[in-house]
């Protein structure tokens, strides 16, 4: 694993634009713009890492599913883990469905400094926390990074199946939605108003895409115009039941809204129909409420908990409920359950803050993780190093494509950059490129400045 000095398309910031990387002007704290896109470095991943990358995802989401069997069993944990205990019972109840049909798709944040890095523990990746709820950079991971690939030649191969497999999760799951349901569906596709820079929409606009392309009828909304009606159902702002809806909204803000206890109720009812055969039942959500136990910092506790002392524990950073680590531990990382893009962080050395990043999380409570930083590469169009954090896509239960987002610290927030990667040519390669299905034209979204729709035109 290299990180590459790279050659800069021309035009490249408004090529970004037209693929509909809106979000990528960054305003910075002090009021200049960045841009969140790399342009001028790549990660060159040989083959070998990429499927020893792979593998690991694949043994790591089994201990997850481990972990949240163990969780369902004691669920006490859950109080550990501030999920409302009104919200148990679906929680459960999804996890526990087979065939699992409302997961679409997760992004793990690993650690790894390839094959070759001097650092032994380097070589090996381990899991920082899994975005299983709602991740984010999904459009720059499967259609941005593929396009600069192809504009540039800077590589032969990437490891980005995404948009297929978005489209074959989808089909699974729709279709055993169907059969729950007793029809087949309009899906809604939904997320925040509040975010005003495009990143929720255009996230969210990739996955309708994708659920278009498996054959379904889609509809776009804001989560804050859903209504509750009085018979205790969801619709939108139109009047239509919403019978299936994906949200770009995390679980944790809506148990703690004024419909979260209405919207379990109405779960409760998932499939009914009347002596008419009207569908009169309730609402299914993707990702399902079981995602709650994964998003959970407080999984990667239970993790540890499961398989310290054991040959997967390779791919784990130790790591406790605040106030259950070991005494005398003096390097660590204080972490909120529920905290985002770095947020609420503090960073101890030799038993002393060193690094403290504010925000808005913590009240739900916090693990600490043993102090396991990220590799280190020069950079040679800076003045310091940058860390990376890779983010393995799991989609439908199965790794499809790589994001890489750099820091210069060891802590990636909302000012981190992202960076494509490519897989160098190998004459002894078995992995098969895969192109997406047809190319993606994202629409001019609703809720973004004019100056940025004016340039995404």
């Amino acid at each position: 694993m290299q990180r590459c000095s790279g050659k800069p398309r021309q035009d490249w910031q408004n090529i970004i634009l037209t693929d509909g990387l809106v979000y990528s002007p960054t305003e910075k704290p002090n009021g200049t713009i960045m841009q969140y896109w790399k342009e001028s470095a790549f990660y060159s991943i040989p083959l070998d890492e990429v499927l020893l990358l792979e593998r690991a995802a694949v043994e790591i989401f089994d201990m997850f599913i481990a972990a949240g069997d163990y969780i369902v069993e004691h669920p006490e944990i859950m109080t550990k883990m501030g999920i409302p205990e009104y919200a148990w019972r679906q929680v459960i109840k999804t996890w526990n469905d087979e065939p699992a049909c409302q997961s679409v798709y997760g992004r793990y944040d690993l650690r790894f400094g390839g094959l070759d890095h001097p650092d032994p523990g380097m070589r090996v990746p381990k899991v920082y926390e899994f975005n299983a709820d709602t991740p984010t950079c999904l459009l720059e991971s499967a259609w941005v990074q593929w396009n600069w690939l192809e504009h540039t030649g800077q590589g032969t191969d990437q490891w980005n199946s995404m948009f297929e497999r978005l489209i074959q999760a989808w089909t699974r799951n729709l279709g055993l939605i169907e059969q729950r349901l007793g029809h087949r569906p309009l899906v809604h596709f939904a997320c925040s108003n509040e975010e005003e820079s495009g990143e929720d929409v255009l996230n969210t606009w990739y996955l309708r895409d994708a659920c278009e392309d498996a054959g379904y009828a889609t509809k776009g909304i804001f989560m804050e115009t859903i209504e509750l009606g009085d018979d205790g159902r969801f619709y939108d702002p139109d009047g239509v039941h919403i019978d299936v809806i994906f949200k770009l909204y995390p679980w944790e803000y809506m148990v703690n809204e004024e419909y979260g206890e209405p919207c379990f109720r109405d779960m409760e009812t998932i499939g009914r129909r009347d002596e008419s055969d009207s569908y009169t039942g309730g609402t299914i959500w993707i990702e399902p409420p079981y995602k709650m136990l994964w998003s959970n910092k407080g999984v990667l506790a239970v993790l540890w908990q499961l398989y310290a002392g054991t040959e997967q524990a390779k791919y784990l950073i130790p790591t406790w409920f605040d106030g259950e680590q070991p005494a005398g531990l003096t390097d660590y990382v204080r972490k909120p359950l529920l905290g985002r893009e770095g947020a609420n962080v503090v960073i101890y050395r030799d038993g002393e803050a060193t690094l403290e990043v504010p925000g808005d999380y913590g009240d739900e409570g916090f693990v600490v993780q043993e102090f396991v930083p990220l590799p280190e590469f020069p950079d040679p169009d800076g003045d310091s190093s940058v860390h990376p954090v890779l983010g393995v896509w799991m989609i439908d239960g199965d790794p499809a494509g790589l994001a890489v987002r750099e820091s210069s610290g060891f802590v990636t927030d909302n000012l981190s950059f992202f960076v494509p990667h490519s897989i160098p040519d190998n004459a002894d390669s078995t992995y098969t490129p895969q192109e997406p299905v047809r190319r993606y034209e994202p629409p001019v979204p609703a809720g973004i400045s004019r100056v940025t729709v004016a340039t995404f035109r």
